[in-house]
């Protein structure tokens, strides 16, 4: 958990000081006053864009002197570990990371904070592209195998370098596609394998959840499964519609998670935009409980504006469930909305 986060010209906050206990982290405050910006923080303690995606030269602060800090303090077992991410004026768009004052990558984050969250901007997760269920589904399975943000790096790298070679104008030579070829292939069946073993735990816990205010979901992994020399060959066989294409068209860039509403036998993006909601709030709070039960540390969870959308009775139970969690940062603008928690809760105001 964190137990100190700092933030330095970071969007709105020019100097924030956050103590948060343990538990509960209630931010409330009118729309404006930087609630989400603080979750978006946090986000960025551990691999990847944060919850926002936005690009590092957005996050520095209007009419600032130029990039931007977020620093924390993490409360673990062997003692306290001080992690830091931002820019420098003379390099806005690049990430620095430094782990007990030395410099580190952005992936080895993993190593120390796990960070999940739920925002109003994935309400329509099931109805979107399916790039954008790709996306959720890496956090989900980052947070169980660190190893995974590697491959999706290498193969990233791989596919682009490939996609460079068809379009250019000169022939590609055929030995460097192959090579690129099977980059794609080896770290792909990787990204496959990783993917596979979350969803089917992830499908599990959730078969094992009882009937309640929220409606449950059973996924799956479609697409392309792992077979690394089927991909090796297909890529090889289909360079020249790929070339057309512009971009690779087989691998696992090219898979989805079927969601489906475990109580109707209906596909997710078929049913009520409450009952998206809650089949993606189940989601989100099996997956926790899995990486609390599978690694011995519950992820600090982000849930922003959660309560707003939710009565009485799915908010107490909301609440009943996350309680005991681990680390559970929550905004909203009333406070009335969390009057339910726990009073050794952190209730803080931001103006």
């Amino acid at each position: 958990m964190l137990s100190r986060l700092r933030l330095t010209d970071f969007r709105n906050h020019a100097d924030l000081v956050l103590a948060p206990g343990p538990g509960f982290v209630v931010l409330t405050g009118e729309n404006g006053a930087g609630k989400t910006n603080v979750l978006e923080a946090v986000s960025l303690l551990a691999p990847g864009r944060g919850l926002r995606r936005a690009a590092l030269s957005d996050m520095q602060r209007q009419r600032g002197p130029g990039g931007f800090g977020i620093a924390a303090t993490l409360a673990a077992p062997g003692g306290d570990v001080e992690i830091a991410t931002g820019t420098l004026a003379s390099a806005s768009e690049r990430r620095q990371v430094r782990v007990q004052g030395a410099a580190a990558t952005a992936n080895t984050l993993g190593e120390w904070l796990t960070v999940l969250w739920l925002t109003p901007a994935m309400d329509r997760l099931f109805v979107e592209a399916a790039g954008e269920r790709r996306r959720f589904l890496d956090r989900l399975t980052l947070a169980l195998e660190p190893a995974h943000a590697h491959h999706a790096a290498r193969y990233e790298a791989a596919m682009r370098a490939r996609n460079r070679l068809l379009a250019a104008d000169a022939p590609a030579d055929p030995d460097w596609l192959t090579a690129l070829e099977t980059q794609m292939a080896e770290h792909g069946g990787a990204i496959a394998a990783a993917r596979r073993a979350t969803v089917a735990l992830l499908d599990a816990r959730l078969a094992e959840q009882r009937d309640g205010p929220f409606a449950r979901a059973t996924i799956a992994l479609d697409g392309w499964h792992g077979d690394t020399a089927a991909l090796i060959g297909e890529l090889r066989v289909n360079r020249a519609r790929d070339t057309a294409a512009g971009r690779a068209l087989a691998g696992p860039h090219r898979a989805d998670l079927a969601v489906t509403h475990l109580g109707k036998g209906q596909p997710a993006a078929l049913a009520s935009t409450g009952e998206q909601k809650a089949l993606l709030l189940g989601i989100v709070l099996a997956h926790a409980e899995l990486v609390a039960a599978r690694t011995g540390h519950a992820p600090v969870l982000l849930l922003d504006e959660v309560a707003a959308h939710l009565d009485p009775v799915r908010r107490t139970a909301l609440f009943d469930r996350l309680a005991g969690h681990g680390q559970v940062w929550m905004t909203g603008t009333e406070p009335a909305l969390f009057a339910g928690i726990d009073a050794a809760a952190t209730r803080i105001a931001i103006r």
